[in-house]
């Protein structure tokens, strides 16, 4: 029965008619057609079906027995050799795109496209820029242009960022709606981000937040834009913040500011910490109490080193355990070491205090979720590594990275932001001795 209706599917999206959906008929598809389904399954992912991710493993391993079977006279016609290098760029096998060079006898691949893919789904990313930019004039209008642009955003991401952003950006011209816009717009937030252009941040969050919200991926996009805002706040982006959290509904706005406020936080913005906090409690349903519990929490962090610790100590104890994360869990306990090394009475050796084994042991906590805020986030789970968009060497897992406290930068941050206050404190008193 399954079969059966993978096959209906296949034929749907390909455009035949019902009559012709039997196995064998599939079967004698030309790849182009085949590769029609692909990319309606994936553009439909990132648009919020996330039931389809069985369904594209499927396409992915038919698509590829086909490509191996088929003889080589079909890659006559160039749309069936644009079919093989878009399923190679779409998640597919990289080993069949070297199969099908090796059995071009007839000289329908071209060796520069296929080599300049060889190095990049090989991971020598740097080796194909010259390449691929060379021979991608060529391809401008053809239905491999806006893919190929992708992988040149990924190959010069870390190099030449500036150019990353040109290259996605043309890619999600070319192809608008689709899974790569989604990976196009996601990746040149990054980079904006990291290159610190805010006013082209916020508008790839704004187009984001207007089309894929509900991707699978979505989550990786709030937790860079949380970074945009917090990293850059001010009267002029708190509009901008608005603008973009409009197209969210309830939970996501709440997620959001529970994002920000936990950030906030541990780079001790006060301020903006007690305002996300509030918002967040606010946007929180009656009877929803994680959200109030986490808001009070990181609320409580920011109040630990002044003269309301003792408040605030009380404020985050009252938090029970099994409302927080793991990571959430290591941050509360790091702030509990602090306050505890704080209120204690100095001593000769106080200055070695916050490194005493009340605090080194959090480092042994080991972080579960991989997202701030919530544990159940509104935004979309990420998908395993099939569902990730074309055009990646190595697929995003989107698996949930378990790592301990100690190699959270977070954590770490606030540790130290915990020691420089116990020697400041520590010297006053010895000079009051």
């Amino acid at each position: 029965m399954l079969k059966a209706l993978r096959t209906l599917l296949l034929c749907a999206c390909a455009g035949l008619p019902a009559g012709l959906a039997r196995g064998e008929d599939v079967q004698d598809l030309p790849p182009y057609k085949m590769l029609r389904s692909l990319q309606h399954i994936q553009d439909s992912i990132v648009l919020g079906d996330h039931a389809a991710a069985d369904m594209q493993r499927f396409m992915l391993g038919t698509v590829d027995k086909r490509l191996r079977d088929v003889d080589n006279a079909v890659f006559d016609d160039p749309r069936n050799v644009d079919a093989a290098l878009i399923y190679v760029m779409s998640g597919g096998n990289p080993e069949t795109l070297s199969y099908l060079v090796n059995h071009d006898i007839n000289g329908n691949f071209d060796t520069r496209i296929t080599d300049a893919l060889g190095h990049y789904l090989s991971g020598k990313g740097g080796l194909m820029v010259e390449m691929l930019t060379k021979a991608l004039p060529e391809y401008k209008n053809s239905k491999i242009a806006p893919y190929l642009y992708l992988v040149l955003g990924n190959a010069t991401a870390q190099q030449d960022p500036k150019a990353s952003v040109h290259y996605y950006d043309m890619a999600r011209l070319l192809a608008p709606g689709t899974n790569i816009e989604e990976a196009s717009l996601r990746r040149s937030l990054a980079l904006a981000t990291r290159m610190k252009t805010i006013d082209k941040g916020f508008s790839y969050a704004l187009s984001y937040a207007r089309r894929f919200l509900t991707s699978p991926y979505a989550s990786q996009f709030a937790d860079i834009f949380v970074e945009l805002a917090v990293d850059n706040y001010d009267d002029h982006t708190e509009a901008k913040l608005q603008e973009i959290l409009s197209f969210m509904d309830e939970p996501r706005q709440r997620e959001v500011y529970l994002r920000i406020a936990r950030r906030a936080a541990i780079a001790g913005m006060a301020s903006m910490t007690k305002l996300a906090s509030e918002r967040a409690q606010a946007l929180s349903a009656a009877g929803d109490k994680q959200p109030e519990e986490l808001a009070n929490l990181y609320s409580g962090l920011i109040e630990v080193p002044s003269s309301d610790i003792l408040k605030a100590v009380d404020r985050i104890t009252a938090i029970p355990e099994d409302k927080l994360s793991p990571r959430d869990q290591a941050l509360r306990r790091a702030a509990q070491a602090v306050a505890d090394a704080v209120l204690k009475k100095p001593t000769a050796e106080s200055l070695t205090q916050a490194t005493a084994p009340n605090v080194e042991a959090q480092t042994n906590v080991k972080e579960n979720d991989a997202s701030a805020g919530s544990s159940d986030s509104p935004f979309a789970a990420p998908q395993k590594a099939a569902v990730e968009r074309p055009a990646t060497a190595k697929p995003e897992t989107g698996q949930q990275e378990v790592a301990s406290s100690e190699n959270d930068p977070a954590f770490n941050t606030f540790v130290k932001s915990g020691r420089s206050k116990l020697d400041e404190i520590d010297s006053l008193l010895k000079g009051e001795k």
